[in-house]
């Protein structure tokens, strides 16, 4: 079952970053870049979302099945 949560995560994660880049190269982001310095809101809460779904899927591939 903590495989099945794993792949979930991590498949989300991925995909939030592939979101998170088509994002970060729109002509919103590229205006908000100009203007503010920064990217969209969308696009760092997608960059966020994504490595943090990342990494908890793959900590739990990696670290969630081992026995006692």
């Amino acid at each position: 079952m903590k495989q099945i949560v794993g792949i979930a995560l991590l498949a989300a994660g991925i995909i939030a970053l592939c979101f998170a880049f088509n994002s970060y190269h729109s002509a919103a982001s590229g205006v908000s870049r100009v203007v503010t310095g920064t990217s969209t809101d969308k696009t760092l809460w997608l960059t966020i979302g994504g490595v943090v779904g990342s990494v908890l899927g793959l900590g739990s591939l990696l670290y969630g099945t081992k026995k006692a």
